[in-house]
């Protein structure tokens, strides 16, 4: 019976590393990042997730919210930090990554990119493509806080560009949609 009730128990304390493995579980459990709200699946290329010692998780959309989740969570240890491999989406381990910083390819929440990959010929070509860098996890993580005045700046200013654009479609033609038309009689 104990072997049975232990064997329960370990099953349930690992069901999130199972769950979190495959790219399209990870994005069912976070379909949208904390932080900004961008869809996951949308921006799979770039997607993590961040696995806590208190068994909880975070799915985010980029190491830019990944950056700003640990930052929130400072009560909270990561056991695991998982990144989209960007060529193929698949996750990897971040720390574990090669990863490509600056180039020519705009990144996901920032202006500076930061990509992973799982291969380090694979990331190799794609530095030199984009005249970009390769960096170790930890230059990109540093990168990410070091950027994030900028980068939040730049994303407020993107927002509030939306948020115009909107209103001014919604003033000018009801939001898209069609005017009422005039009863008949």
């Amino acid at each position: 019976m104990k072997q049975l009730a232990l064997a329960a128990l370990l099953s349930l304390a690992l069901t999130p590393l199972v769950s979190l493995a495959a790219p399209t579980d990870d994005v069912k459990a976070a379909p949208s990042c904390p932080h900004c709200g961008m869809d996951r699946a949308k921006f799979a290329s770039s997607r993590m997730v961040i696995q806590f010692d208190d068994g909880t998780s975070a799915g985010t959309c980029s190491l830019h919210c990944a950056a700003v989740d640990l930052a929130v969570t400072l009560d909270k240890a990561p056991v695991a930090l998982q990144v989209a491999d960007m060529t193929g989406t698949q996750l990897i381990d971040a720390e574990k990554a090669f990863w490509v910083m600056g180039g020519g390819k705009p990144g996901v929440m920032t202006k500076r990119a930061k990509w992973a990959f799982a291969d380090k010929a694979a990331a190799e070509a794609f530095a030199k493509e984009q005249g970009a860098a390769l960096v170790t996890f930890e230059e990109a993580l540093r990168a990410s806080y070091e950027d994030m005045y900028q980068d939040t700046k730049m994303i407020r200013e993107k927002r509030k560009m939306m948020r115009q654009k909107m209103m001014m479609e919604k003033a000018a033609g009801h939001g898209g949609e069609k005017p009422a038309e005039p009863a008949k009689h």
